[in-house]
């Protein structure tokens, strides 16, 4: 289609529930204008509810009161094809005749579940998960708490949260509060030991946790750039006193020949060459400013003279 919808062959228009950019190749998807189509407002759902009251034929015929209206907003949530369907069944429920009374208990009664807009295949999964993990990270347990809720109510798989929280514990509280990974997987390990209901309260107290730690992203960082500082320079040789040496020939080949065994010197430490001999000034872990990590910071330039 690409071709025809190019050159004006093909005049494409189209309407998705979905998130085009998962759903829709990248080269169309360039070739097309995207307009968002957002939720109502509660104003614009009551202002249909009234007119689906005023024109509908089966509808108008009924007498119909809102004396609450709440939940059936809420439960529309914003949807204006759910808003109608929850018209049609609480009416459809009262016999011929009988006025029919919107209240916030009628319609939980007749709807019997919480629908709540939760797709765990589609947008709204990635982007509720996306808010969680950054609640965390800004340190925000009521938002953090708030974003667990919703996946919880919105039936999502409780290990993949369990999976973000362990990913989070290292990504982003790391080195300033390193019994976060610890919690963090002792809570993947306890969910699936107890299951559900319970186990939102264990999803729960790590999030809290993790939430309200300090935070440092050092480590994440240092890996990333280790990553780069290998793809730039690719494979370095081993240092030979860093080579192991099994072999009477590897040892003739100086393999291993004057390594210091840390543990034979004062502190368990001895200054040693430890990367490759072009990257001997290269600094890559960089000390960030929580009271856990700069105690790191602290005992590694005491051992190293500087170089931290």
């Amino acid at each position: 289609m690409l071709g025809a919808v190019e050159n004006g062959t093909v005049t494409l228009i189209g309407a998705t529930t979905e998130n085009p950019s998962f759903e829709v190749i990248t080269p169309l998807l360039s070739r097309c204008q995207v307009y968002v189509l957002k939720s109502l407002e509660n104003e614009d759902l009551l202002e249909l509810a009234n007119r689906a009251i005023a024109t509908d034929p089966e509808l108008k015929s009924r007498e119909i009161v809102f004396d609450e209206t709440e939940s059936l907003v809420r439960y529309a949530g914003g949807d204006a094809r759910k808003l109608l369907n929850i018209l049609e069944l609480v009416v459809a429920a009262e016999p011929e005749g009988a006025t029919v009374h919107f209240t916030n208990e009628i319609v939980t009664e007749r709807l019997q579940q919480n629908p709540m807009a939760y797709d765990k295949d589609g947008e709204m999964h990635y982007d509720i998960i996306s808010a969680f993990i950054k609640s965390i990270r800004g340190s925000d347990p009521d938002g953090a708490i708030y974003w667990l809720a919703r996946m919880v109510s919105g039936g999502e798989d409780p290990k993949f949260i369990a999976r973000r929280l362990v990913i989070s514990a290292a990504e982003d509280i790391g080195l300033a509060n390193p019994n976060a990974l610890l919690l963090a997987n002792a809570c993947f390990d306890a969910l699936q030991k107890i299951g559900w209901p319970e186990g939102r309260i264990i999803l729960a107290e790590a999030t809290v946790y993790l939430a309200s730690s300090p935070k440092s992203n050092s480590a994440y960082l240092a890996i990333d750039d280790a990553l780069a500082l290998v793809e730039r320079t690719g494979n370095l040789p081993v240092p030979l006193h860093l080579r192991n040496s099994p072999t009477k020939l590897m040892k003739d080949l100086n393999y291993g020949k004057n390594y210091k065994y840390s543990h034979d010197f004062p502190n368990h430490f001895v200054e040693q060459q430890f990367l490759p001999d072009e990257l001997t000034k290269t600094r890559i872990w960089q000390v960030q400013n929580s009271p856990t990590e700069s105690k790191l910071g602290d005992w590694l330039r005491t051992l190293w003279k500087g170089r931290y």
